[in-house]
């Protein structure tokens, strides 16, 4: 089993809360996680649909009977919430429930509405490059890399990776986006999916956006909501700082896995993304991905708040990392040499700022030092913090 970087932070958690709650996208290795962190604990998985008749017949009654339990899925029956919140708060003990579900947005919802004060919350993203390279099974290439994608399931069996990404989009679209939101047309749905996924990278324009798929801009930015909530995308939002610079507004789209983004545009071998136009986008991709599963798994402050940066002059740098106390100044570029342009946004930052702040370029050559910026390798992010 591949160790994952969250095992000593959601242990910490449970020593601190009475219920923790653990998010994060369907086949992220919640359930895996769950068995071996919490294995003197009950397991029920309400995906399991003799589990689910049980405690639907009775969830008082399966409350009262069951503690320090892992509830898997708990999004399937969200209402057991209510008894939880009952019995946490008469044993008033730490550690008492693990609960998890793939949906960010009902499961934030009802946890907010029964379980405020009670509840902390963890997310497991897909596998991080750390986590990979610690179980030697990082890619060499970061082509090979971003196709292959992070989802452990694809580690753990030799598995065809075109096989299980269209079963991952076809489990997706017909069973969670359902049970988010009622959506008539999977097809169109499945259709904006692909024409996302083409603009990784790139600012989002929704009216653009609803001319190609044909829907409204309305409809676009639901859709784009229910896609964050069940964790297939991350939005990248604009760092807002008065330097006397007008800041573009719109988000940059991100997918929290490569490997379905490539599926969903074809890109099946290293040939097709070497040539392609999304590969210094999908590069930057992985690694804005890789910096938010550092945060997600408790390597970076928890307060660490990640944004773009661009100016009206097109000035711009393509991750700002803010934890309330200092700021990191990344550019991402998938080259293997250095250039001085690489360089010119983070001048063009400093000179707005009127203050020098660390900077690094995380790019597919060697470790080096630049002046004050550090040059990293993508194999090598740790080092940054």
């Amino acid at each position: 089993m591949i160790r994952r970087d969250i095992e000593s932070y959601l242990k910490r958690l449970t020593q601190q809360s009475r219920v923790v709650a653990l998010t994060g996208p369907r086949q992220s290795g919640k359930t895996t996680l769950c068995k071996s962190e919490f294995a003197d604990y009950s397991y029920y998985n309400l995906e399991n649909i003799n589990t689910f008749n049980t405690v639907t017949a009775d969830p008082v009654g399966f409350v009262e009977t069951n503690s320090r339990a892992v509830i898997d899925e708990i999004q399937k029956y969200p209402d057991l919430l209510s008894q939880v919140q009952v019995q946490v708060d008469e044993r008033g003990r730490y550690g008492d429930y693990v609960i998890t579900g793939s949906q960010n947005l009902l499961l934030s919802e009802k946890i907010s509405q029964s379980l405020a004060g009670r509840a902390s919350y963890a997310t497991l993203l897909p596998l991080s490059i750390h986590e990979l390279k610690n179980a030697d099974l990082l890619c060499d290439s970061f082509v090979d890399q971003i196709i292959r994608g992070f989802y452990p399931e694809t580690y753990a069996a030799d598995i065809n990776t075109d096989i299980f990404y269209e079963r991952y989009l076809r489990t997706y679209v017909e069973r969670d986006v359902r049970m988010i939101r009622n959506i008539s047309d999977l097809s169109t749905f499945q259709r904006f999916l692909g024409l996302l996924a083409g603009r990784i990278g790139q600012l989002v324009n929704r009216e653009s956006l609803a001319g190609d798929v044909g829907v409204n801009a309305k409809t676009i930015e639901n859709w784009i909501s229910i896609l964050e909530a069940s964790y297939v995308i991350y939005r990248l939002r604009p760092y807002h700082v008065n330097f006397g610079k007008r800041l573009i507004r719109a988000s940059k789209i991100y997918f929290h896995d490569t490997g379905l983004a490539c599926h969903l545009l074809g890109i099946t071998d290293r040939n097709i993304l070497e040539n392609h136009y999304l590969r210094g986008g999908l590069f930057e991709n992985m690694v804005i991905l890789d910096i938010l599963k550092n945060i997600s798994s408790g390597m970076l402050h928890s307060n660490t708040k990640l944004h773009f940066y661009r100016d009206n002059g097109g000035n711009e740098i393509d991750l700002v990392i803010d934890n309330g106390k200092e700021r990191l100044l990344m550019e991402i570029k998938s080259g293997s040499t250095f250039a001085s342009d690489f360089l010119k946004g983070i001048k063009a930052f400093e000179r707005a700022s009127g203050t020098a702040s660390k900077s690094v370029i995380v790019y597919a050559g060697q470790k080096g030092q630049v002046g004050n910026t550090s040059l990293v390798n993508w194999r090598d992010m740790e080092v940054c913090w």
